[in-house]
């Protein structure tokens, strides 16, 4: 069967899109996504994203971890799939979409994109680390020495270890740089490894940082290994809401397998 893709990228965070308004794409076939975001034997990427059609909204969004796995959320692929949408004719300048965590504004200008994410009601701050789930479950914690680290090693490490066990989290790490800007290096369960950059994950770092006191301001910039990213938010009662996460999103190039 012959396959149209393609590939796009946020900050190196990089996605197979196939356009399946036709329902044509066999979604139960776990072996052959893992084979489509093989880097080897297949295209590459760190997820697979289905666009499809939705009732109400502009697009419905299903995503996959390089391991052929329905996932949880993934921001910067809500945002790659919005860039796709523009390119693809279904929007304009802005856009509402569902995904697995629920309905989700984003806005297009040029390059850019600004995803609307779920609201955070609530934060755990342990002694060693903080938990939150932006759409996805996330361990942020702070380390002195960031490029010194062995992401993979310890990453996989805390991602399986009590209390996450079988079900996982992705794993953050963060130096601050000053005030208002961090830089993040992640660990995602699913591609059980490091990559260049994580939207919910920064999102989850912004919102930490400011749970925990290392940061007043409302608007947090992530630097990642693969950009820079945004992340605006206010103060809830206990958590977070109108939370944005604002960066590039760009097609990389159009293929057939």
């Amino acid at each position: 069967m012959q396959l149209t893709f393609y590939k796009y990228q946020g900050t190196g965070n990089d996605f197979v899109m196939i356009d399946n308004r036709q329902l044509k794409f066999d979604k139960n076939d776990t072996k052959r996504i893992a084979f489509l975001c093989d880097r080897r034997f297949g295209i590459g990427a760190d997820g697979l994203i289905l666009l499809e059609n939705h009732s109400t909204a502009d697009f419905k969004m299903v995503y996959y971890n390089a391991d052929g796995n329905e996932s949880s959320m993934c921001g910067n692929g809500g945002r790659c799939i919005t860039a796709f949408a523009k390119h693809l004719g279904m929007i304009k300048d802005s856009a509402t979409f569902e995904a697995i965590d629920g309905m989700h504004e984003a806005t297009i200008d040029n390059t850019v994109v600004s995803l609307k994410m779920q609201d955070v009601p609530t934060v755990e701050n342990h002694k060693t680390h903080v938990f939150l789930n932006t759409g996805s479950p996330h361990h942020v914690q702070m380390e002195r020495y960031l490029d010194q680290l062995d992401i993979k090693t310890k990453g996989s490490k805390i991602r399986y270890g009590s209390p996450y066990n079988e079900a996982g989290s992705n794993v953050n790490f963060v130096y601050k740089n000053s005030n208002d800007n961090f830089s993040v290096r992640t660990y995602e369960r699913g591609v059980e490894d490091e990559t260049l950059s994580c939207g919910t994950g920064v999102t989850a770092v912004a919102l930490a940082m400011h749970y925990i006191g290392e940061t007043e301001k409302h608007t947090i910039t992530l630097q990642t290994q693969g950009g820079v990213l945004k992340v605006s938010f206010e103060k809830a009662e206990n958590g977070y809401d109108n939370i944005w996460l604002i960066g590039p999103a760009t097609k990389v190039f159009k293929g057939e397998i």
